[in-house]
């Protein structure tokens, strides 16, 4: 706040340190002509669109998830669509995450925001044209910019179509259960301990490595990933490549032992349970909660992303 009022000592802001709800959405953004939705959650943003719907204001939503990101304002005029009319159901839980399980550059987030302001500033002056449009961005793209054009909004829209919205409908929502539940948290499945045979903790690894012993050390994580960090003599083999052919990345030697490791302990249990059922494989595990758990237990200068 204090950055904000040095740069323009004539704003005044407003801080509601309340958590917004299907209860208290409408009440607390009533008083103002815009929306900037800035969540990672998709129950937040059905519940944003909904109640940007309601009170007949522009939302403006920006997401943005490891190298990618999108701007959209929805409910733009009288047309414009919702987050509904382009997403009417949400996927499926397993398949969201958030930007701290996936991680995020953070240029694109500062990239994302700017647009957004922008957004914002072009509504409140009149210079938006009012047409609806959804702005790609990709760090590693070429361009790095995409738009594509909206349709209007769907008349059979739950929300915002043909038929009256019903403010009630909102109310006894449930977004969480409408998403699909509570979010799993990734980090405390990837510390499940397991079976001893198949896992094993980075305090018992490290000493496997100290060991000097040959071992055959995979890592699961996308080449980008990898290429931000890794353990010594580890082998890059991104998770959807070793699941095509498990077989081609065991040793020659069966008494040498595979190890598996990815960030948060998730994806090595899918890669070490794929190769325990190649014939003829020796001993395979992975490494119970991942690079993080090495950083916060081994390495505490190993970088954390």
């Amino acid at each position: 706040m204090q950055a904000l009022k040095r740069g323009n000592s004539r704003l005044a802001v407003d801080t509601i340190t309340v958590a917004v709800t299907a209860e208290n959405a409408l009440s607390l953004l009533a008083p103002y002509d815009i929306i900037l939705d800035c969540t990672d959650n998709a129950p937040t943003r059905y519940l944003l669109s909904d109640t940007a719907v309601t009170l007949g204001k522009p939302l403006v939503s920006g997401a943005a998830q490891k190298y990618d990101g999108q701007l959209c304002t929805y409910n733009l005029g009288p047309d414009g669509p919702c987050y509904r009319c382009l997403f009417p159901s949400p996927p499926p839980r397993e398949s969201m995450a958030s930007c701290e399980e996936t991680g995020v550059l953070g240029a694109v987030t500062g990239i994302i925001g700017n647009m957004q302001a922008l957004e914002a500033i072009k509504i409140i002056t009149g210079l938006h044209d009012g047409k609806p449009s959804l702005l790609l961005f990709s760090a590693l793209g070429s361009p790095c910019f995409r738009s594509i054009k909206l349709r209007s909004r769907k008349p059979s829209c739950t929300a915002c179509g043909s038929k009256a919205y019903d403010r009630s409908i909102m109310l006894g929502t449930d977004y969480i259960q409408f998403c699909g539940g509570v979010h799993p948290d990734w980090e405390q499945q990837g510390l499940t301990i397991g079976d001893a045979s198949h896992r094993i903790n980075v305090n018992d690894f490290k000493g496997i490595l100290n060991s000097g012993r040959p071992i055959n050390l995979l890592d699961v994580r996308p080449k980008t990933e990898f290429g931000i960090c890794q353990l010594p003599s580890s082998i890059n083999i991104p998770l959807k490549q070793f699941l095509m052919n498990p077989k081609e990345y065991l040793p020659s030697d069966p008494q040498i032992e595979t190890y598996i490791v990815c960030r948060l302990g998730n994806d090595s249990q899918i890669a070490a349970e794929t190769l325990r059922r190649v014939e003829g494989v020796g001993a395979v595990k992975d490494i119970i909660g991942g690079l993080k758990a090495w950083s916060r237990h081994v390495d505490t200068a190993f970088p954390i992303y």
